[in-house]
């Protein structure tokens, strides 16, 4: 690490349990954030501010005004861009050491798998159910650790699954079955502040994974209440008729 780095990484490098070695650690490791919406922008920007070596962003959508009180990376003069390219564009300023990647496109298919590979870590901050079911049985499918999140109303949900070390419960054992209108913020809205607080902590898993620093528990769904501000949690169990688990077998 140079003088610069020591400088901007130095309240992280105070940590006893983290120091020097954990901060090399997020240098070399890469992020594939998946949904640059709510909780990819917020998430990104902490990943990058905080040292992580590589980010892979990927999202298909520009920005839209309506989308501005709660994705803050972007700007009022950035509306109809893509999303990725102005958080690429924002990221430089914030910290222009972070190598990033950027996929104008919605990931299916050949796409999803090759990203899911070049990552250490993915999170999934996609809205759509489809998307969630299909990051899933990719990350499940190549050992790739994998943190999810949502977040609607007044409510919002964080699970972090370690598939390269265990391989089940996975997501599809939590929902087997959802459709993409049940995660809709278009229909049911949203409170800004409960979708950044959630990505914040997509960001915090991740670097946890990264550094090797701090506990991410495998399959414990943590629930947060924004109006009453309150946290409960759930540990899952496999679901013993999971399609995505029983094509692992």
């Amino acid at each position: 690490m140079n003088e610069s780095e020591l400088d901007r990484y130095s309240r992280q490098l105070l940590l006893p349990n983290f120091d020097v070695e954990g901060q090399m650690a997020l240098s070399q490791t890469c992020v594939l954030v998946i949904g640059l919406g709510g909780l990819g922008n917020i998430a990104a920007t902490y990943l990058a501010t905080s040292g992580i070596g590589t980010l892979i962003l990927a999202d298909g959508d520009q920005i839209e005004c309506s989308n501005l009180p709660r994705q803050v990376l972007y700007d009022e003069d950035q509306v109809g861009r893509n999303k990725v390219d102005a958080a690429a564009h924002q990221i430089a300023k914030k910290n222009p050491a972070v190598k990033v990647q950027v996929i104008a496109e919605k990931l299916v298919g050949e796409s999803l798998t090759e990203s899911i590979l070049k990552a250490d870590v993915v999170l999934d901050c996609t809205d759509k159910f489809t998307a969630r079911q299909a990051i899933n049985r990719a990350c499940l499918s190549l050992k790739k650790p994998l943190v999810s999140a949502a977040a609607i109303r007044w409510e919002g949900q964080l699970i972090s699954f370690l598939y390269h070390q265990e391989l089940t419960p996975c997501y599809e054992c939590l929902y087997p079955s959802l459709s993409d209108q049940q995660l809709s913020c278009n229909e049911s809205g949203i409170v800004s502040p409960v979708v950044g607080l959630l990505g914040v902590f997509q960001a915090l898993e991740a670097i946890k994974l990264a550094s090797g620093c701090g506990k991410v528990k495998h399959g414990v769904l943590k629930l947060f209440d924004g109006f009453e501000s309150s946290w409960r949690e759930m540990r899952l169990t496999k679901d013993p008729e999971c399609k995505a688990c029983l094509v692992e077998k």
